[in-house]
């Protein structure tokens, strides 16, 4: 199996980043609705951790992994 060109994989770690990202956001804005205060450390933490988890996977799954069993797609052909 080849390797995607180091583009491809660049381009799936910056987008793992940004989903990584916006679900840590989404993690410290819902800890901040519970709680009077949400410590800086915590929500960089908070933030910063998602995002990095993203990025590597981004960057080492293999292109079109999909959790579906094989033979499925999303689409609904008619």
């Amino acid at each position: 199996m080849n390797a995607p060109p180091f583009p491809g994989r660049a381009t799936a770690a910056f987008v793992g980043a940004l989903v990584g990202a916006a679900a840590g956001m989404l993690l410290v804005t819902a800890a901040g609705a519970l709680a009077l205060e949400v410590d800086g450390v915590f929500a960089a933490l908070g933030i910063a951790v998602p995002t990095l988890c993203g990025a590597v996977a981004g960057a080492l799954l293999p292109p079109g992994h999909s959790r579906l069993p094989s033979g499925h797609s999303r689409s609904n052909p008619r």
